[in-house]
């Protein structure tokens, strides 16, 4: 199953292909019938490659791959009116109930119906790092993941080195008559 390219977009419904990048941020396709095309600002919008989201287990965390397989051996999706929490027993047995919410798996499931007809869902992940956007996209994410790390090491140094700035400099305004 290859889910590379495949991005959930903070605050819109359904999935989106990740086409390209440019100055103010990627290109979104959607994966719905109408394949509309958006611009997800980098700034202010969180993007989530499916390839890298995991769901909580008791032992280790399960990657969402590997549930859509189970899924798709299952071969029927439930209602998501009702119930979720047996089915997604069957699928992902060790995951942990208590941080898995039925909110997560209508989501999961519901991802599944949208990537279930399309062939990237039948074909293998390719060993190749992807297009430019999506290796500056995992690039980012692993840069933001380090960023904290690295905060938490200055701080725990031993003195902190404080910059000096020097005086603030006078303006010299002149009048419009040159006095």
């Amino acid at each position: 199953m290859n889910l590379r390219g495949i991005v959930a977009v903070s605050g819109r419904p359904g999935l989106f292909k990740l086409v390209g990048q440019n100055k103010v941020g990627y290109i979104l396709e959607s994966l719905d019938a109408q394949k509309t095309k958006i611009v997800a600002n980098i700034t202010n919008t969180k993007l989530a490659s499916l390839e890298d989201i995991t769901v909580y287990g008791e032992d280790e965390e399960i990657k969402l791959a590997d549930i859509f397989a189970k899924i798709s051996a299952k071969g029927s999706t439930p209602d998501l009116k009702g119930d979720l929490r047996a089915f997604f027993l069957e699928v992902a047995p060790n995951h942990d109930q208590e941080k898995v919410y039925a909110s997560d798996m209508k989501k999961i499931i519901t991802w599944y119906n949208l990537l279930k007809d399309l062939p990237l869902f039948t074909e293998e992940t390719p060993e190749t790092p992807g297009t430019a956007a999506e290796v500056k996209l995992s690039e980012e994410k692993a840069a933001a993941d380090k960023k904290p790390k690295a905060t938490a090491k200055a701080a725990s140094g031993a003195k902190a080195t404080t910059k000096t700035s020097a005086p603030a400099k006078k303006a010299s305004m002149t009048s419009k008559k040159g006095v």
